[in-house]
């Protein structure tokens, strides 16, 4: 058996929450492999919606097994917020989840080192979630980190008083005011103090070694989907650097993330936004600061599902989707949020990059380059509602086209269309 991997094409919050949770019904395992609690994949089914940060979109069904890989980082107070908002509506997560003893804890000094940091950068801030994940990251490979394996260890208060206080320290030699800084709602003793008592219902989750526990069962004949964060455009090595995500988001990111071989990658799905959009700072080629960018924002219901921030919008572009898709083989596409973009008579597409009138192949290294010219295509939007659609041969005309013309520029097929939130509007002319 293969692991097939969903991972994100564009700058985060493509919708990766409910396709993985439409896909779990097809796996045996479904396995996170990067990323913190930075993530907010929503899934909405039967008029409820639900938005993960740290616990796997499979969790909704219980036949399945989820896992939080190695190459996850984890805030104890954050997820045991989250496990009891789960259980509150009936998923009681405790008894299919699965925690890699490798997997990297945030501490609540994480978060204030975090906050200081966008801090003393001013106007040159990144636009960081401030969840902790850059430092938390820095700790693990500056081989400072405490990992959930650590946690039932009887010397556990001890390393974590020891790297809280050379936190403390590194704070001390800034000059941002830490006193300002408030975290879930609290101050940081109080957030310190909760999450200790996280750390200590966290005992109760099974700890695995990931690598063991997805090879055997890979070998045993199950299937595995393995359910990526954040988005490729925010990967550390390949997005638009120093305005990315502290981990790697592209398929290749599995292999670390889970402890599997690269030979052991199956089928590699992408998702993508009929659009654009992104949150933070950072360059992004087709924002659109006008009229047509609130009209998508608003119909989009384009605000952070972890920060709550509004989005940037823009159209479609596709030097960076094509990028995304080399980085990753993809074998398949996936196209969302169609519906958003119903009430536009012209859709525009960003085709290529110029500068100084020649045309640049690739993704550019300086996106903020101010001589960058971005070339648009219109398309004739199909200005009708999606809503009673339910097979690929009943969308309108003008969508078909918008769809066969992003598969001719890409090379990839797009095998699936989301039309709506619920995880029932979706169109998929392949055998899940």
């Amino acid at each position: 058996m293969k692991v097939d991997v969903i991972l994100g094409l564009q700058w985060g919050d493509e919708g990766k929450g409910k396709i993985v949770d439409l896909f779990t019904p097809h796996y045996d395992i479904i396995a996170r492999f990067q990323g913190g609690p930075n993530a907010g994949h929503t899934i909405i089914f039967d008029n409820k919606k639900f938005v993960l940060h740290s616990i796997p979109s499979g969790i909704f069904h219980p036949e399945s097994e989820n896992v939080v890989g190695n190459g996850v980082i984890i805030d104890p107070f954050v997820f045991m917020k989250e496990v009891r908002e789960l259980a509150s509506a009936g998923i009681h997560s405790e008894k299919n989840l699965l925690i890699s003893h490798r997997a990297h804890l945030i501490l609540p000094s994480h978060r204030l080192l975090d906050a200081v940091y966008e801090t003393v950068k001013g106007r040159f801030k990144i636009g960081s979630t401030l969840k902790g994940i850059g430092p938390a990251y820095t700790d693990k490979y500056g081989r400072n980190g405490l990992r959930f394996g650590c946690i039932a260890s009887a010397d556990f208060s001890k390393h974590y008083t020891a790297l809280k206080e050379l936190h403390f320290e590194t704070i001390r030699n800034n000059t941002a005011d830490t006193t300002q800084y408030r975290f879930e709602g609290l101050d940081f003793q109080e957030y310190e103090k909760r999450w200790l008592d996280a750390v200590e219902q966290m005992k109760s989750f099974r700890s695995i070694d990931t690598e063991q526990f997805i090879n055997q069962s890979l070998d045993e004949g199950k299937s595995v989907l393995a359910e990526g964060a954040q988005g490729s455009l925010l990967d550390i090595d390949f997005g638009a650097y120093p305005y990315v995500t502290s981990s790697n988001t592209i398929a290749a990111g599995a292999c670390a993330g889970l402890g599997i071989s690269p030979h052991r990658i199956g089928r590699i799905y992408g998702i993508f936004k009929a659009y654009c959009t992104r949150v933070g700072s950072g360059p992004f080629p087709t924002e659109l600061s006008d009229e047509t960018g609130e009209q998508l924002r608003s119909r989009g219901k384009e605000f952070g599902a972890t920060t709550g921030r509004p989005r940037r919008c823009g159209w479609l572009d596709l030097p960076a989707l094509k990028y995304a898709i080399t980085l990753n083989g993809i074998d398949s596409l996936i196209m969302m949020k169609a519906d958003v973009l119903d009430s536009f008579e012209t859709i525009k597409v960003c085709k290529e990059y110029r500068r100084n009138n020649e045309l640049i192949n690739g993704f550019p290294f300086d996106l903020e380059d101010a001589a960058l010219e971005i070339v648009y295509e219109e398309r004739k939007g199909w200005n009708s509602t999606l809503d009673n659609i339910t097979s690929f041969s009943d969308i309108p005309t003008e969508l078909s086209e918008y769809i066969k013309y992003i598969e001719t520029e890409v090379g990839v097929p797009v095998d699936i269309v989301s039309i709506g939130p619920d995880r029932n509007q979706t169109l998929s002319r392949i055998e899940l």
